[in-house]
């Protein structure tokens, strides 16, 4: 079952979405490859601070956060990724690093890569790393109102600063 607190939500707004259960996986790309998700559907959530806040960065398993973009995505002076220790509380009933992208549930703004808002349906952790949701991408738009910016890349060097 998704984390309480997003299944209560998705149902509150009569939201059609489906749950897809696969074996215990902790890489974007794995549990894709797992659930027979294509990589640039599957959105991962990745937390960075940003000015010392939380950001939730959101992007395709099949890519990496480029923090130089992101940094200008947010309008910030100093970006780095988040540790889990940062963030593990933060997402009370959720398995850590199987957060799912609603960060108005947890106080934490969101950007999603442009990308994605080209997907019709996307999928996303919900909350364990043995369950994922898939909804319409124009219903995660509608619900969480993520800020739109391009901060992806399909190579590692962008992680490091």
């Amino acid at each position: 079952m998704p984390a309480r607190k997003l299944k209560e939500f998705l149902d509150s707004h009569k939201v059609e979405y489906t749950t897809l259960t696969h074996p215990r996986a902790y890489t974007a790309q794995e549990i894709a490859s797992l659930a027979h998700v294509h990589g640039d559907e599957f959105a991962k959530t990745v937390i960075a601070k940003v000015d010392g806040e939380m950001v939730m960065a959101v992007l395709p398993a099949s890519c990496h956060v480029d923090l130089h973009l992101l940094k200008a995505a947010v309008h910030g002076q100093k970006i780095a990724l988040a540790s889990e220790t940062d963030f593990r509380d933060r997402f009370p009933g959720c398995e850590t690093g199987a957060m799912p992208p609603f960060g108005q549930l947890y106080g934490i703004p969101v950007f999603i890569e442009e990308s994605l808002t080209r997907e019709n349906e996307i999928a996303f952790n919900a909350g364990t790393h043995e369950e994922l949701v898939r909804l319409s991408y124009s219903d995660f738009a509608k619900l969480v109102t993520p800020k739109v910016a391009q901060f992806a890349t399909t190579g590692e060097a962008a992680l490091r600063l």
